[in-house]
């Protein structure tokens, strides 16, 4: 194993589109970076993915970065990139900005391991290489492992077969007879890319969806021109667009419309382009199901009209959900495809594989010979490149165990239990264009590390209460997506099925992002001490409220852990803590005994917020915070009671210390 020359403040995993914004960010803010990309080129996704007919299904321009140096200097040839032009583009930008002399090519990221003694991790390669780094940065992305199925066979197939995530370069299709499995986003764009070179391609569906077209074109030289000249427009529209596109919806309910007026806007809305058939659409097209049927009708209709051969075009039409309930898919000359007389659809729904044999694939139905298997079978998505990362947090926990009944997450970006470790782009996150919601993230990462650079402290992690309140809200919020889709994990056998997406949306996520900032950050546990430097939470900082605020969350944290040696440690010998109805308990010992005998019958927690410091001196502070208690019963969590902490902390050697706790039950 060999080591890096010297540490670095941040490293960043990947150099995809978010691993590229977390580096500019982080040069931004004078921090020292080091990126390790498994591939052997920038792009992520745009780097893997190179099978015929890949292309942005974002507008060009609104995918990538907003630096005004890039934007000046690039001119996208179409309105939807193809992969090529998108591969160019990313070099472009990083070897504009003197990028990738901070880029490792070909280190594929094995393990990734927290220090507490020392605030840092190691970050090993497959190659052996370590890193040492205070910070790690998991832009590792969504769609970055691919999956194939365990179909019985598919060892022995003697001739070539390719995921379309790892589509390898010089594949030529000229006269072969090929099997595409799958038909999600991927799958559709090959189908009419390839079917004029290929002999025959038989497409085996498992799902159909509710394709609709791309309308991609050129761009002309007007729109190139409006894009340059309303550069600071078009950067404040998508800073604050809630999808991350330069939409603009017209707010109309299908009710402003009568049947007719309905289905000359369905067809205005099937001839827009890319994802304004949802972000322009009726705003109650989600919502209400009457309406969504009728979308998904006209669609139908349009199927029925395109493909001539009505047995196909009744496999091409969904019968299991409505429109928006998977990832919608949009074609370039998909349905067309299908009259081609080389073109050929199979339903696994009808005939499932049986097995791939060497020459070919058998179903129930019987057995065709091919060259070539396309696997576009999809992702394990959110959770699937994290896991595989070999994270381990505090006390050697293991990122995949922490997450073994699915994500956990305070803002999509940290979890419990894994100090100054983020993954901006990861699951929680976004529900739009990607860039936009991982461009947020990404801000906010940097913000935290730059704050707690300057405040001296070694690690910054999420609370258990901020990573429980936020992964509740996405659970809770159901969103668009049904819970078959790869967004839940469904498609990937043992995993569980969970929210990986953020369906509350991206100014919910932005507001708690201001919110959390402007109050010091309560939901972040700081603590330690950055090597060389005083820390905040030892009480060499200016920050007073915030290393308050965090010796609060400690408290939290500790309270709902049940670790009364912690609790007690957080206090000082001559400390007082009185409680409603009995007489104070002072000094330490009767403290630690009162902590030892709390063991509830029923898991309990408790939320707490709204936290006022006014410092009395330069060793002393008052805070008042508002407490919600919790209790888990047999219908799931409730409201206990609610009331108030007023705490006296003082400043020591070792952080700042609670002198006296008074609480008090307001309902």
């Amino acid at each position: 194993m060999t080591s890096s020359s010297s540490p670095v403040d941040v490293l960043v995993i990947g150099a995809g589109v978010t691993g590229l914004h977390q580096l500019m960010g982080a040069l931004d803010a004078g921090l020292s970076v080091k990126v390790l990309e498994a591939g052997h080129g920038v792009g992520g996704t745009w780097y893997w993915n190179r099978y015929p007919g890949a292309r942005f299904d974002s507008e060009s321009w609104t995918y990538g970065f907003l630096s005004e140096e890039i934007w000046r200097e690039w001119n996208w040839k179409e309105q939807y990139a193809g992969q090529p032009e998108i591969e160019e583009y990313f070099n472009f930008a990083v070897d504009r900005l003197d990028l990738r002399r901070h880029i490792e090519f070909g280190a594929k990221v094995v393990s990734v391991v927290w220090d507490d003694a020392s605030c840092t991790h190691t970050v090993t390669t497959e190659g052996g290489a370590s890193y040492n780094t205070r910070f790690v940065v998991a832009a590792s992305g969504n769609l970055s492992v691919p999956f194939i199925p365990e179909i019985p066979g598919r060892a022995d197939f003697r001739g070539d077969q390719h995921h379309t995530g790892r589509w390898p370069d010089g594949v030529d299709l000229t006269g072969k007879r090929v099997a595409q499995i799958g038909t999600g986003s991927s799958g559709v764009q090959i189908v009419p890319a390839v079917k004029d070179q290929v002999a025959q391609i038989t497409v085996y569906q498992m799902n159909a969806d509710w394709v609709t077209p791309l309308n991609n074109g050129p761009l002309s030289e007007e729109e190139r021109a409006r894009i340059q000249r309303d550069y600071e427009e078009i950067v404040a529209v998508l800073n604050n667009s809630p999808s991350g596109f330069e939409h603009r919806s017209e707010g109309l309910s299908s009710t402003d419309h009568d049947l007719e007026q309905r289905r000359a806007f369905f067809e205005k809305t099937w001839n827009s382009r890319g994802f304004r058939k949802l972000t322009e659409n009726y705003i109650d097209l989600t919502t209400n199901p009457e309406i969504n049927r009728e979308w998904c009708e006209f669609i139908a209709d349009k199927i029925r009209t395109i493909v001539k051969d009505p047995v196909i075009a009744a496999r091409l039409t969904p019968t299991d959900g409505g429109y928006g309930g998977r990832r919608p898919p949009f074609g370039t000359g998909y349905y067309e495809a299908y009259n081609n007389p080389n073109v050929d659809l199979v339903s696994l729904q009808e005939t499932p594989i049986v097995r791939i044999t060497p020459d070919g694939i058998e179903t129930t139905e019987g057995h065709r010979e091919f060259d070539v298997i396309i696997w576009a079978t999809g992702w394990d998505f959110g959770t699937g490149a994290l896991n595989r990362l070999g994270v381990r947090g505090r006390d050697g926990l293991a990122l995949e165990d922490h997450w073994k009944s699915g994500p956990l997450s305070y803002l999509g970006i940290m979890t419990h239990g894994f100090p100054n470790f983020f993954f901006p782009g990861g699951p929680h996150g976004s529900t739009g264009n990607n860039p936009r919601y991982s461009g947020d993230q990404v801000a906010w990462t940097t913000q935290v590390i730059v704050h707690a650079r300057e405040q001296g402290v070694g690690a910054v992690e999420a609370t258990e209460a901020a990573e429980q309140q936020w992964t509740g809200r996405m659970n809770e919020s159901k969103g668009l997506f049904l819970e078959s889709s790869y967004f839940h994990g469904a498609n990937i056998p043992g995993k569980p099925v969970a929210q990986l997406l953020n369906p509350t949306g991206r100014w919910a996520m932005q507001e708690v992002m201001r919110e959390d900032a402007a109050a010091g950050y309560p939901a972040l546990l700081m603590t330690g001490q950055e090597s060389g430097q005083p820390s905040a939470a030892q009480g060499g900082a200016d920050d007073v409220a915030g290393a308050v605020r965090n010796a609060i969350g400690a408290h939290t944290q500790a309270q709902d852990a049940g670790d009364a040696e912690r609790i007690a440690s957080l206090y000082l010998p001559d400390a007082v803590l009185a409680l409603p109805g009995s007489e104070p308990l002072v000094g330490l010992e009767a403290l630690r005994q009162a902590f030892l005998g709390w063991a509830p019958t029923a898991p309990q927690k408790h939320l707490v917020g709204n936290t006022v410091v006014t410092q009395v001196s330069d060793d002393e502070a008052h805070a008042v915070s508002d407490v919600v208690f919790f209790q888990r019963g047999e219908s799931g969590w409730s409201v206990q009671v609610t009331g108030r902490y007023e705490d006296t902390l003082r400043r020591t050697a070792d952080g700042w210390r609670f002198g006296r706790r008074d609480v008090q039950y307001t309902a």
